[in-house]
C-alpha cells in the first residue's frame, strides 16, 4: 500500500528488473521491499505471479494487522426486538418469530462464541434474563418510557451455547405469554433505546419485529396519509421521514456497529418511510408483510428470516473505493453511513449487500489504456479474524465513442438507473424521476446512432478521435446491445416504486423503493421486467431437471440449483392471456398465478381439488404442491425460481388470482408494462414508447419537460402505429423476450407478438380516491377497462413469426486475452459499476465482465 492507500494488484506496472513498480491508480513509482523483490521474465511481469494471489487473482482477502484494529474482534451478537401487541399476536406474528428464530439456532455464524438476547414491548418494555442455569428465563418490566433503564445489564445478552436450554424455554412459550395481551399500542422508540443500551458495547446484528404504527415514548409517529395529494407532486412529502428520530438514532447505532434487519406486519398505514431510516443507514434489510397472517404468509417470513440469520455475514465493516487519477467517485447508491467523504460504514455486509457507484471524469483526458476501480472492504468475520478483501478491475478505455456503447450492458444500466431515479424521486418527486428515466433512456439511443461524432462528456470535450465511414442505416440502427433499454425504462417507469396515479399505498411504495436500491443486477431486471409463464400448455420436460449440458445460452430457461425446466415466457400484455389458460407471473419478490375462467377442469382439479373457481372462496382455495404431476411440476418450478446458490433458500408466496376477481387483477394488471397504464407518463404501450424513444434518437431531440394537457409528462402525443407483425408461431423459451415487428424502420426487442393499436387501453382504470384511510396491502378496487374474454376466446390471435435471435453477451471491448495491448488515446465518457459483496464466494463486478474475474483467495502477510 503506498501514497494513494492502493493495494498491490495485479495490474501495477513493474519495471527496472522488478526493483520498482508503479502504481496503477496514482502512477507513483515505488521501491520494492527487499524480502518482496523477484526477477522478471521476458514479458516484463514477475516471475513469482503465480505463486502469489494479488498479483495474478482480482479478488483477494489479507488478513488485517492489528493497526487495523480500534478494537479486539467481537463476537457475532444477534438481538431480537419484538412488538408483542394485540396486533401481533391475533395475526401469528410472534409465533413465526419464535418458529423461525428457533429453527435458525444453530446455525447462526459464530458458534460457540455468538451471543443472543430478546428484549419484547408494547405499551412497556419487556427485558429477559438468559442467564445459564436458570430453570426459566426471567421477565423484567420496564413501564417508565422516560426514565428508562436497563436492569441486570449482564444477564440480557448471554452467550448462546451455554445458556441454550433458557433460550429454548423462552422461544417456545413466547406465542403463549401474551396471547391475553389487549394492549394495541408499540412504543418502539423506547424499545430501541433500551436495546442499543444492551448491545452498544459489542455491536452485532438487530432484529425489530413492529405490527402497528408506534405512538408512544421517543420516535412516536402519527398517521399522516393524504389522499388529496396521491399521484400529485407533494406525494413525495409521504415517501420522506416525518421525523429525524429515527436518522440520528440509526447514526448513532451505525457508530456502535450495528446493524438493523427491520420486519413489518402492517394491517394499516405505518409510515414505513420514516422506519425505514434504520436499515437504510446501518446496513440492514427491511422486509414488509402487509396483512400478515401466519397460515398465508408464515412460510415465507420465516424463510426469509432464518436467510437473514444464518447467511454469511461480516461484522464491523468499512468500504472504501478508489479509481484512477483523472477519474473520481460520484455518488453511492444503497444501505450505508458515509463517514468523511468516501468512507462507507457497514456495521454488517452479507452476501446480498449490494453497493452502486457512479464513476465520472475528473481531468479532461484519461492518459493510460484502462482505468482501474478497487474496492477495500475492511470486516471482521464470524470466527473472530480481522480481514480486509481487495477487489481490483481493470476497465478498458478507448476514444471510440461506437466502442463504448457496444461495451453497455442493458441490464447493468437499467439497474442503475433505477438507483439513481430513486435518489432523484425522493430529493425531488416521482414525476422528475420519471422524466429522467425517460431522458437517459432517449439519450443513450441517440448517443449510440451519432457515431463516432465529437462531444462533450461530464463536461469535458472528448479528444479527437479516429473517423469512420457509416452510411445513414448504420447511423439510425440501434445496437444490438441496446435493444432492451427502452422495455427496460418502461418497466421502470410503470414500476410499483415509480408509477403514477392513487392506486399505491404510500407504505407498499417505500418499500418497492428500498428493494429496488438493494436489488443486484440480476434481480433488478427481473423486478423491472417480471417474468409471466404459460403453464397450461407447458411442455412435458417443464417443472423437471434438465439433462442438457451447463452453458450460459439456457441460464434463462433453467432455474435452481436442479436446473429445472422453465416453461415458455411470454411478454407482458393483456394480449398474451386466454381465458382457457394458467399463468405463473413472478417479479423476484411476489408470485401470481393467474387462471382464466374456462380453464381445463382436470388441471384446476390437479392444482386446487375442484373443477372450477367459480364461486369459490378465494382465501379457502389452496395450491396443491403434491399428489399429481403437474401440481409437483409447478412446485418444482416455483421452488426453482427462489433457490440460489446458497444454502437459505426462500420460500414464495403464490398469490391465486381468478379471473374476474377485479380487485387482484388490477394488481396483477400493474406488472403488464407493454400495455397502457392510467396514471400521468404511463399512458404509452411498448410500441408507442419505442417510437418515441427512437424518433427522440434520430431527431437528436431530448423529452420535453411537459406534454400536453392531460398527456403524460415528458412524452409527446402518440403518433400513428406501425403495422403489427404476421402472425407465427412463439419464437422464445425462457429468458427476455426476442425481436418484435419492426416500428418505423427499425427493430425494437420482440415481445412475440405484434403490437396493440396505440389507441386501445388495456390494463385497469385508475380506481377514485379512496374514502377515509386505505388498508395497506387490500387489494384495489374497480374492474379493469378490458381484460381476457369469456369462453376461452383469445385476445390476439398469434404472435408474429420470430425475428433475429435475442441480444447476446455485449462485448466489452478488450477481452482478457488482449489485456496490455498497445494503447491508442484512450477517453472514457462514463462508467456506471455495481458491486455485489458474495462471501460465501466471491466479490462480483457486474458491469464489466471477462477482466480478471478470478476466485478470491486469503493472503496472511503477518
Amino acid at each position: 500500500m503506498i501514497r494513494c492507500r492502493t493495494y498491490i494488484n495485479a495490474f501495477v506496472t513493474w519495471l527496472e528488473t522488478g526493483r520498482r513498480w508503479r502504481c496503477n491508480i496514482c502512477a507513483q513509482l515505488n521501491e520494492c521491499p527487499a524480502p518482496y523483490f523477484c526477477h522478471l521474465d521476458e514479458e516484463g511481469r514477475r516471475r513469482d505471479r503465480d505463486q502469489r494471489p494479488e498479483l495474478s487473482e482480482g479478488i483477494v482477502e489479507f488478513i488485517a494487522p492489528s493497526e487495523y484494529m480500534v478494537r479486539p474482534p467481537q463476537p457475532p451478537s444477534y438481538f431480537f426486538v419484538i412488538d408483542v401487541s394485540a396486533t401481533s399476536v391475533k395475526s401469528g406474528m410472534l409465533k413465526s418469530v419464535a418458529a423461525a428464530i428457533s429453527k435458525s439456532l444453530d446455525d447462526l455464524p459464530g458458534a460457540p462464541r455468538t451471543q443472543v438476547g430478546f428484549l419484547t414491548y408494547d405499551e412497556s418494555v419487556h427485558y429477559y434474563s438468559l442467564k445459564s442455569g436458570l430453570a426459566n428465563p426471567q421477565m423484567l418490566v420496564v413501564a417508565d418510557l422516560v426514565e428508562l433503564f436497563v436492569p441486570a445489564p449482564d444477564d440480557l445478552l448471554v452467550n448462546l451455547q451455554e445458556s441454550r436450554e433458557v433460550v429454548d424455554i423462552f422461544l417456545q412459550n413466547l406465542p403463549s405469554m401474551f396471547e391475553n395481551n389487549t394492549s394495541e399500542a408499540a412504543c418502539l422508540g423506547p424499545a430501541l433505546k433500551a436495546a442499543f443500551t444492551v448491545t452498544k458495547h459489542i455491536g452485532g446484528k438487530m432484529c425489530v419485529f413492529q405490527s402497528v404504527l408506534p405512538t408512544l415514548g421517543d420516535g412516536a409517529l402519527t398517521p399522516r396519509e393524504n389522499n388529496q395529494i396521491m399521484g400529485t407532486p407533494d406525494e413525495v412529502k409521504l415517501l420522506r421521514p416525518s421525523v429525524n428520530w429515527y436518522k440520528d438514532t440509526a447514526i448513532e447505532f451505525s457508530r456502535a456497529q450495528i446493524s438493523v434487519d427491520m420486519f413489518l406486519f402492517p394491517r394499516a398505514y405505518i409510515d414505513v418511510a420514516s422506519l425505514s431510516e434504520l436499515p437504510k443507514i446501518t446496513a440492514g434489510t427491511l422486509h414488509t408483510y402487509p396483512g400478515f397472517n401466519h397460515n398465508i404468509d408464515g412460510h415465507r417470513f420465516e424463510s426469509e428470516l432464518s436467510r437473514v440469520l444464518t447467511q454469511t455475514t461480516a461484522f464491523e465493516a468499512v468500504m472504501r473505493i478508489r479509481c484512477t487519477r483523472g477519474m473520481r467517485i460520484n455518488n453511492f447508491y444503497g444501505n450505508f453511513f458515509v463517514r468523511g467523504s468516501d468512507l462507507l460504514a457497514l456495521p454488517n455486509c452479507t452476501s446480498d449487500s449490494v453497493f452502486a457507484f457512479d464513476l465520472v471524469h475528473d481531468e479532461p483526458n484519461v492518459t493510460s489504456s484502462v482505468v482501474t476501480v478497487q474496492s477495500a472492504l475492511l470486516y471482521t468475520s464470524s470466527e473472530g479474524e480481522r480481514r480486509i478483501r481487495v477487489v481490483t478491475q481493470a476497465i478498458p478505455v478507448s476514444s471510440i465513442g461506437s466502442e463504448v456503447i457496444q461495451s453497455v450492458d442493458s441490464d447493468a444500466v437499467a439497474a442503475l438507473l433505477a438507483k439513481q431515479a430513486l435518489d432523484i424521486s425522493i430529493k425531488s418527486n416521482l414525476d422528475n424521476a420519471r422524466v429522467k428515466l425517460q431522458q437517459v433512456c432517449a439519450d443513450l439511443i441517440r448517443a449510440s446512432k451519432e457515431g463516432d461524432k465529437p462531444r462533450t462528456v461530464s463536461g469535458y470535450a472528448a479528444p479527437p478521435m479516429q473517423q469512420h465511414h457509416q452510411s445513414d442505416d448504420e447511423i439510425k440502427s440501434t445496437p444490438e446491445n441496446l435493444k432492451l433499454l427502452p422495455l427496460y425504462t418502461l418497466g421502470l417507469i410503470k414500476n410499483v416504486a415509480f408509477r403514477g396515479g392513487t392506486d399505491v399505498h404510500p407504505d407498499e411504495r417505500v418499500h418497492a423503493m428500498h428493494r429496488l436500491l438493494n436489488m443486484s443486477v440480476t434481480d433488478s431486471k427481473h423486478f423491472i421486467y417480471p417474468r409471466m409463464f404459460s403453464l397450461h400448455d407447458m411442455g412435458s420436460s417443464a417443472g423437471l431437471p434438465s439433462n442438457s449440458e451447463p452453458s450460459s445460452e439456457d441460464d434463462e430457461n433453467v432455474a435452481g440449483p436442479d436446473r429445472i425446466e422453465l416453461p415458455r415466457v411470454l411478454n407482458l400484455t393483456v394480449d398474451r392471456l386466454t381465458s382457457d389458460g394458467i399463468f405463473l407471473l413472478d417479479n423476484g419478490l411476489d408470485m401470481y398465478l393467474w387462471v382464466g375462467r374456462s380453464s381445463d377442469s382436470a388441471l384446476l382439479n390437479s392444482l386446487f381439488g375442484t373443477n372450477s373457481l367459480e364461486g369459490s372462496d378465494m382465501s379457502q382455495v389452496k395450491l396443491f404442491t403434491s399428489g399429481n404431476d403437474f401440481a409437483s411440476r409447478l412446485n418444482a418450478i416455483v421452488t426453482s425460481l427462489r433457490e440460489n446458490d446458497t444454502e437459505q433458500s426462500l420460500v414464495a408466496k403464490v398469490t391465486i388470482v381468478r379471473e374476474g376477481d377485479h380487485g387482484l387483477e388490477s394488481r396483477f394488471f400493474w406488472h403488464l408494462i407493454e400495455d397502457r397504464a392510467s396514471f400521468n407518463g404511463g399512458t404509452y404501450s411498448y410500441s408507442d414508447f419505442v417510437q418515441f424513444v427512437e424518433s427522440s434518437g434520430s431527431k437528436g431531440g431530448m423529452p420535453p419537460a411537459a406534454g400536453p394537457p392531460g398527456g403524460p409528462r415528458g412524452i409527446p402525443p402518440p403518433g400513428p402505429p406501425g403495422p403489427p407483425g404476421p402472425p407465427g408461431p412463439p419464437s422464445h423459451h425462457g429468458g427476455v423476450p426476442t425481436q418484435r415487428a419492426q416500428y418505423s424502420g427499425i427493430q425494437p426487442p420482440s415481445m412475440n407478438q405484434g403490437p396493440p393499436p396505440p389507441n386501445q387501453m388495456r390494463g385497469p382504470p385508475p380506481p377514485g380516491p379512496p374514502p377515509g384511510q386505505q388498508q395497506y396491502g387490500a387489494p384495489t378496487p374497480g374492474p379493469p377497462s378490458s381484460g381476457p374474454p369469456s369462453s376461452g376466446t383469445r385476445m390476439h390471435m398469434g404472435p408474429p413469426s420470430g425475428g433475429p435471435p435475442p441480444p447476446g453477451p455485449p462485448s466489452y471491448g478488450q477481452q482478457h486475452g488482449q489485456y496490455g495491448a498497445p494503447p491508442v488515446r484512450r477517453f472514457v465518457p462514463f462508467v456506471s459499476v455495481i458491486f455485489r459483496n458474495k462471501f460465501n464466494s466471491y466479490l462480483k463486478l457486474h458491469h464489466f465482465r471477462g477482466h480478471r474475474r478470478g476466485k478470491w483467495v486469503i493472503v496472511d502477510h503477518r
